[in-house]
């Protein structure tokens, strides 16, 4: 299922509701940690997508729909894929934001809250991707990215504040 999104800041706001959604159709609880993080993510590759191209985009999500087959209690194992496609074909550019910055960590953010991410061409363009595992366990690095302190990023220390 995808999202056609518009250069406009306003769009990001709109791939959070639609997001929030599907996975409310595939009985994932808005408070599950996974709609959580999908969401936050969302939220970051659409913002990186609208504001640093100012092109517009393609925001993706692959959902199981295995949801129904799982027993009564049982949790699903389940891995959602985020996909934000654009048709600039700049590579994506990590940057270690400095303490005061209002910029400048979403792609720390998402590497610390995803359970994979990357990035790849696509046509003229590119496709920025991250995956989260329902039952993977919370790590360091997302308790980074929400409460503070220091990690490393692609050989570059940073710190969430």
């Amino acid at each position: 299922m995808q999202l056609e999104i518009r250069p406009d800041p306003a769009e990001v706001g709109r791939a959070r509701r639609w997001a929030r959604s599907r996975l409310a159709g595939l009985g994932i609880a808005a408070d599950e940690p996974l709609a959580e993080n999908l969401i936050l993510l969302v939220s970051e590759l659409v913002t990186n997508a609208v504001v640093h191209t100012g092109r517009p985009a393609v925001l993706r999500l692959s959902l199981p729909g295995a949801a129904a087959e799982v027993p009564q209690g049982a949790v699903a194992s389940v891995t959602v894929r985020v996909e934000v496609a654009d048709t600039s074909s700049r590579a994506p550019v990590p940057r270690c934001a400095r303490g005061d910055a209002t910029g400048g960590r979403g792609l720390a953010l998402v590497a610390c809250l995803a359970d994979r991410w990357g990035w790849s061409p696509e046509g003229a363009g590119k496709n920025i991707w991250c995956e989260l595992d329902r039952c993977s366990q919370p790590r360091q690095g997302a308790e980074l990215a929400y409460g503070g302190g220091l990690s490393a990023y692609e050989g570059l220390a940073f710190e969430v504040v």
